[in-house]
This record gives structure tokens, sequence and C-alpha cells, in this order.
């Protein structure tokens, strides 16, 4: 039995390799976070490979649904599985069952974000998404603060004022983040500067919409 992790485009659907689409097109059934959206890309290539719907609410069940296939590929909404999403916990089970697991390198917006931000890359983590609120998010932040290293996180839209906001209150108003919006997509962008200049600049804005991911430089110390 063997698993795939198939990396798809965060945005601009050239963005996936020869690789990709050759398993694509190899496997029995492609199960996926999101049939219409990975049913697009499997249009757009002409592939028809059939889907099977693998998300947060049916991965417990994935023995049973997958039991059919002996070759399988996995993909996420966008990006590369297992990275914020059910795909960790679908390679977890697949080895508890024996099965072989591959991951095929690609797309992914935490790399893209980091390297465009114009922060120290040379050491840097990655947090995934915050708590949504409440003293385990404040503390999140904090450590984020004594680990001395450049940090990259997702954000959803509707939160990422608060979250900047929180910033600010730990980091202080000048130090310097990026918020990368929209990467690789029609409407990308990418804010770089001091904090509450960001914070400004996003604030006077009516809503900020699409996929976030925000870049945190280190302590100043570290820097140098």
């Amino acid at each position: 039995m063997r698993l795939v992790l198939v990396p798809t485009p965060i945005g601009n659907l050239e963005d996936i390799t020869l690789r990709a689409l050759r398993v694509l097109k190899e496997v029995e059934v492609v199960a996926c976070e999101d049939t219409r959206r990975t049913g697009l890309l499997l249009k757009r290539y002409g592939i028809p490979t059939p889907t099977l719907r693998l998300d947060q609410h049916t991965v417990g069940r994935a023995r049973e649904l997958l039991a059919p296939y002996r070759y399988v590929a996995y993909a996420t909404d966008a990006g590369t599985p297992g990275i914020s999403d059910p795909g960790a916990e679908l390679v977890r089970l697949a080895l508890g069952w024996g099965w072989r697991v591959e991951a095929l390198p690609g797309p992914t917006a935490l790399i893209p974000a980091l390297v465009a931000s114009g922060l120290p890359t040379h050491r840097f983590t990655f947090e995934g998404f915050l708590p949504k609120g409440g003293g385990e998010r404040r503390e999140r932040i904090l450590a984020l603060a004594r680990e001395g290293r450049t940090a990259v996180l997702y954000e959803s839209p509707h939160r990422l004022r608060k979250t900047l906001e929180d910033l600010l209150e730990v980091y202080g108003p000048d130090h310097p983040v990026a918020v990368a919006r929209e990467l690789s997509k029609l409407h990308e962008e990418i804010f770089r500067g001091p904090a509450a200049e960001i914070a400004a600049t996003l604030a006077a804005r009516d809503a900020v919409k699409g996929e976030i991911t925000l870049v945190i430089a280190p302590p100043p110390e570290e820097q140098e």
C-alpha cells in the first residue's frame, strides 16, 4: 500500500511539478481535503483520476475510505499536505497501517513569505496558526519573542488586526514585520516595515482578504 503526499499550488496553477502531475495520473484515487478545489486542478491538466473527500471531519474513517485502493495520492486545499491540515494525521495513520508514505517537494506559503520578507532567514521558526484568543495566545507570542529567531506563522484575515495589536504589545511598535497576502495569486501583496506602520496601513483598509502569512523579525540582538 502506498500513499503519496502531493503538494498543489497555493494560487497560480502553473506552480506544480511534472512529478506531481505524473503521480496524480498514476494513482488509483486522489484523496483530498476539498474535491471541488482539487478537481479544478485535475481538470486544468486533463487528469481523469477520481477524487475522494478526506478532510478533518472524515480523516478518522481514512482506513475504511481508502480500503479499496493500493496506490493513493493525498492533496489538501493548497500547498504541501501535513502543514496545519489533516495530512499530518493521515500520515500518522498510514504509517501505523504499515503503508509506504512518500512526500513530494512543492509549493508552500511558508518559504516564499520568509525569503521575500527581507528579514533574517538563517534561523527561523514556524508557528502555524496561533490560538484564537485568551492567555494561551499571548503566551505563544511571548514564547516566539523569546525564541531569538525569525518567526513565521499563518493567520486568518479576520484575526490579522488583533494579531498585529498583540505583536505591538509584545515586540514594540518599531519591530520589523512582513505580511504576505495571496502569495502567487493575481492580487499578491507583501507589506514590510515596523509593526505599528503595517498595522495602521491594514487598519485603513475596509477589509483584508485571502491567505495570510506573517513574518516577524528576531529580537534586535539576534539580527546583529
